[in-house]
């Protein structure tokens, strides 16, 4: 049965002057000094107090939606009753969802549970915090996304985080918490933009000024990086043992796409060859950290930011990725086949490899002159 107003009607709320509210059935309107109208809920459902801002007329937002939320709110609450597994007695909040998400998922052997746990410790959890998983809405997901976008998140950013968040109620009704997903995950539209690369003087700066830094990591760790195209995590984790010169391959147990063998130059090999002869009795990690939980160095942002800045590069744009996108886009442009290069660096899909094709066009205008040197057609 439709709930029946009589203070919140439109006659009213066109009466409404600057700093006067309407407040009818757990809806709000308030005429703000600006002249415009701001609509917020605020309900008990299931015992819990929910208080949110619909948002403002001025963004199109009217009572309807504010009634739209709270039956929404109800309806979830009414499946999470019924759809509650058999046998499970104690609501689950997210934080303790996460926790249990996390450490389910080291023990099986997860795919990048390096940036999974920094994305649900840095951000995820401290939004969300002690709310049942079973009740967060579409609606919570999109002030999560407005939030992370005022503190500056780029939208790349936001939705490799939406993914972890999704992945874990995928999950969690594998695993029997919850029976079904209360919530529609939708991502923002990103800017793809330029891909930034290193030049070969560019190149050589940088390792100039990797070797004079005091940080004995850094410079095997940008050398590894540009002769291979590997992720950051994938460099810092990599075990001694993985190390195959002789096949000139490292095996990464983690990567993100999978468990893969990376191809590497003999140049590299060579390199590698003579950390591995120094290596300390019983060393474990080619970038060992006493002070690492996990027995590996696993951060290395301030002394990549001191050596770009030593080499005269741009801080903001050339970052530890930077080092991947410089191989595979050389790879591209020496012309080697998109599928081998794929192979290479690791990519799931075909898709990001493609980008670099597009982007770094020097190759493509390169075959187009020994097209016309072939055909030598004369004017």
């Amino acid at each position: 049965m439709a709930i029946k107003f009589k203070k919140l009607v439109r006659k009213n709320i066109r009466k409404t002057l600057p700093g006067e509210k309407l407040q009818e059935h757990g809806i709000t309107f308030e005429k703000l000094k600006s002249g415009d109208g701001k609509y917020t809920v605020n309900v008990m459902v299931d015992g819990v107090r929910i208080h949110r801002v619909i948002g403002k007329e001025s963004e199109g937002v009217t009572r309807k939606q504010a009634e739209d939320f709270i039956e929404q709110a109800r309806t979830d609450a009414r499946k999470g009753r019924l759809n509650l597994p058999k046998g499970r007695k104690v609501v689950l909040g997210f934080r303790e969802a996460a926790e249990k998400y996390l450490a389910t998922l080291e023990k099986g052997n997860g795919k990048d549970l390096y940036m999974k746990k920094f994305r649900f410790d840095g951000h995820l959890k401290p939004f969300f915090k002690d709310k049942p998983i079973a009740k967060i809405t579409s609606f919570d997901i999109e002030r999560y996304k407005k939030h992370r976008q005022e503190e500056g998140a780029k939208p790349g950013t936001i939705n490799r985080e939406l993914s972890a968040f999704s992945h874990l109620y995928t999950k969690a009704i594998e695993w029997s918490w919850i029976d079904h997903k209360p919530f529609a995950v939708k991502k923002l539209k990103e800017d793809k933009g330029r891909i930034v690369y290193l030049t070969p003087e560019q190149i050589e700066r940088l390792l100039e000024a990797a070797k004079q830094d005091q940080n004995e990591h850094v410079y095997p760790f940008i050398v590894i990086g540009l002769e291979s195209s590997m992720r950051k995590m994938e460099i810092l984790s990599i075990r001694l043992e993985h190390i195959d010169t002789d096949r000139r391959v490292i095996y990464i147990p983690h990567a993100k796409g999978g468990a893969r063998e990376q191809p590497i130059t003999q140049r590299l090999a060579d390199f590698l060859t003579g950390y591995i002869e120094t290596a300390e009795p019983g060393q474990e990690w080619l970038f060992p950290s006493l002070a690492s939980r996990t027995g590996h160095t696993v951060s290395i942002e301030k002394p990549f930011r001191r050596v770009v800045k030593e080499a005269g590069l741009d801080e903001k744009e050339v970052v530890r990725h930077t080092l991947r996108h410089t191989a595979i886009t050389h790879l591209v442009q020496a012309g080697v086949d998109l599928p081998t290069v794929q192979r290479i660096s690791g990519h799931k899909s075909f898709d990001m490899v493609v980008r670099y094709s597009h982007q770094n066009g020097k190759h493509i205008d390169s075959a187009m002159n020994k097209l016309e040197k072939r055909y030598q057609i004369a004017q």
